[in-house]
């Protein structure tokens, strides 16, 4: 094996071991719970407004005859 072979080999086993290394402590933080979650604020309420329901409008109608076979 060339010492190309073996750098390039070695990149992707250190790369591999890497992406299981940070999977792993990844799961061990989730489980352990001491991340520290963003603080919870709230937005004003504001009331919501009435829905009217379904109606055509112009662009529906369009739609609804081009689609028309």
């Amino acid at each position: 094996m060339s010492l190309k072979a073996k750098a390039e080999t070695n990149g992707r086993r250190r790369f591999l071991k890497g992406i299981a290394m940070a999977g792993g402590a990844t799961a061990v933080a989730m489980a352990t719970g001491n991340a520290v979650a963003a603080p919870v604020v709230e937005a004003p309420v504001s009331k919501p407004e009435p829905s009217k329901g379904y109606h055509e409008t112009p662009h529906i109608r369009t739609y609804y005859q081009r689609a028309r076979i």
